[in-house]
């Protein structure tokens, strides 16, 4: 006899819902009265992070499931380049905050992939205010990423080659953003400064299986409140792969457009 689902399209794209207007669930641990909770959904527009990747990785038994949004970019003014994982299930072993008086639960986990000690570090040194911000200099070689030291190509040509503008004003030597630098790594060099499976897998259960890895689809606002992810097909074909644990059911018909190319980030 065949174990009964415990849960379905519906619950999944309630949930969805609830990440898309900020609102924690049910599956959010109770807390004390002061504690802060998040709800994050995934954005590619947001100001203050300049998006380069986005991934989407499903997993499901027959009882749990979990949606993981990946993320990976340059947060602006803020001198890090990180990649923001967002956890979306009924099994989520939710990362906390602790602090005296209260806690910040979240559905977010941030993993750093360069400090910003090697932003300043590589941080242009010679002219005006403006051609030392947030550009790498001339002479540099290599970047550490993570525990990783990866050589940088310094040639703006061949970020331009794979649609990356390199800003004109304030910069007459062409030098290379810091969001530039990412942006062209996941162009060129995706993985490493992509998550590991075992990064992507600390907060939910160890013996769930993966079913799938999204890398292309159909992306809405997530400030387009008026279209929530229970009306777009992305999400309800998630749903429909999660409940039925077939990756066959992801048949999407409109053309996929989570490329950082087509949305405006990092602009604050």
């Amino acid at each position: 006899m065949t174990k009964k689902m415990t849960f379905n399209e519906t619950e999944i794209l309630e949930q969805l819902d609830l990440a898309f207007n900020e609102t924690p669930s049910k599956y959010y641990p109770v807390g004390q009265p002061k504690d802060i909770k998040y709800n994050f959904f995934l954005n590619l527009e947001h100001g203050y992070f300049e998006t380069a990747g986005n991934r989407i990785h499903l997993y499901a038994d027959s009882t749990k499931w979990v949606i993981v949004f990946e993320k990976n970019g340059y947060q602006n003014r803020g001198t890090c380049a990180e990649i923001i994982l967002d956890y979306i299930g009924n099994c989520i072993d939710y990362p906390v905050e602790k602090y005296p008086d209260s806690n910040c639960i979240s559905n977010s986990s941030c993993i750093i992939l360069i400090d910003p000690t090697e932003f300043e570090r590589i941080e242009n040194k010679e002219g005006d205010e403006m051609e030392t911000f947030e550009l790498i200099g001339q002479n540099i070689k290599e970047i550490k990423i993570r525990d990783k030291v990866v050589s940088f190509d310094n040639n703006y040509k061949n970020y331009e080659q794979v649609g990356i503008e390199v800003r004109d004003y304030d910069n007459p030597k062409k030098l290379i953003g810091f969001g530039n630098l990412i942006r062209y790594l996941h162009e060129t060099n995706p993985t490493v400064i992509s998550a590991t499976e075992n990064e992507i897998r600390k907060h939910i259960p160890k013996d769930i299986p993966k079913l799938m890895t999204i890398e292309a689809f159909h992306f809405v606002s997530a400030y387009e409140k008026a279209n929530p992810p229970s009306q777009q097909e992305t999400y309800q074909l998630i749903a429909k792969v999660l409940t039925t644990r077939d990756t066959t059911n992801w048949k999407p018909q409109q053309k996929p457009n989570n490329s950082w190319k087509n949305w405006e980030s990092g602009h604050i």
